[in-house]
């Protein structure tokens, strides 16, 4: 008979997960298998588990993509610097083929050949999990561990859409969306010398923009964020990152950004998002998506949080949580990040 261990299943594409008892899997080639100590909940894993996206995973499957643990079984072939007792960590890109094109330049999180934690490959919300130890994260030494377990995807997507934006030290940033994404995106972009405005629609969240750093909050119930931002800054932001998953959002994003400036979404909302064509073009704005990071940005989003810069909120729960945690990210109430100590 197997080995067991209990994980969160999604079984069906809907509300709930289904805490229950499954296979221990045995670690293949360049695959570790890893005890967990903690994993983040990510609004990702809420979409997936309720099928939102063109693209769904197959059933059924674990989701998690920010679980942190210590390998305690390796598989065939070189594990570089990870042995048995090494800290690791799984992310959204889980593995990657490392010979197409997107690979071969850079950008491995766009390859078509691509494996994705907690999505096409089971991931963190359970005792066990397996990584691919080309890919997977190296977690600091000293690190929290329920703390740093954000990083490994709200951390590193924001970081590397902070770096598409383009935005140089002392302009302008605006972070839309304080959300699990957000607050940690207001701490890298201070961290990296930008002049951060957060825009959100409820006082708690803009007080936790406030509370990291930001220097001007924008609550977009209340004003047009557009005509706040401009009269701000003197004529908008020159960098606007996107984080937020309402639809409003997205074109709240067109205004707010200054001539010439570049806006990029983090988001993933269901829906589309109105596109005022005549003010890209006369504004000669840049509009780009940016998906999570490569492992170069991954271990530059690390080292800011192992030099003591970013310190994500995170609230800790139990696996048996996971669904009240998901019932909570539906409403908008978690404040930061949700993470599972096992």
């Amino acid at each position: 008979m197997s080995e067991k261990f209990t994980a969160a299943v999604a079984e069906e594409f809907g509300p709930t997960l289904n805490v229950t008892d499954i296979d221990l899997p045995q670690p293949g080639r360049n695959q570790a298998l890893v005890k967990l100590h903690t994993s983040g909940v990510c609004h990702t894993d809420l979409h997936a588990v309720e099928g939102d996206w063109p693209v769904k995973p197959g059933l059924p499957f674990v989701p998690g993509h920010e679980g942190v643990g210590e390998v305690v079984a390796l598989g065939e072939g070189d594990h570089a610097d990870i042995e048995v007792g090494s800290m690791v960590g799984n992310v959204w890109l889980w593995s990657a083929c490392g010979t197409c094109e997107y690979c071969r330049t850079g950008r491995e999180t766009y390859c078509p050949n691509a494996e994705y934690g907690g999505y096409t490959v089971d991931g963190s919300f359970g005792q066990y999990m397996l990584v691919d130890t080309r890919y997977c994260a190296r977690i600091p030494d000293g690190a929290d561990l329920l703390e740093v377990a954000p990083i490994l995807c709200a951390g590193v997507t924001v970081y590397k859409g902070l770096k598409e934006t383009e935005t140089r030290p002392g302009q302008f940033v605006v972070i839309s969306g304080v959300g699990g994404l957000g607050h940690i995106a207001v701490q890298y972009a201070v961290a990296m010398g930008m002049r951060v405005i957060a825009v959100d629609i409820a006082e708690d969240k803009l007080a936790l923009a406030k509370k990291h750093g930001a220097e001007y909050t924008v609550n977009a119930r209340e004003v047009d964020p557009g005509q706040a931002v401009v009269e701000y800054t003197g004529g908008g932001s020159h960098g606007v990152l996107v984080t937020a998953v309402h639809e409003a959002a997205f074109g709240q994003a067109i205004h707010m950004a200054r001539k010439g400036g570049t806006i990029v979404f983090n988001g993933l909302p269901p829906g589309d998002f109105p596109a005022p064509i005549f003010d890209i073009v006369f504004k000669g704005l840049t509009i780009r998506g940016s998906l999570v990071g490569t492992r170069q940005d991954l271990a530059e989003a690390l080292d800011f949080y192992a030099r003591g810069h970013i310190h994500p909120t995170v609230t800790e729960c139990a696996l048996e949580d996971v669904n009240e945690v998901f019932e909570k990210l539906r409403q908008g109430t978690v404040d930061g990040r949700m993470a599972i100590r096992y």
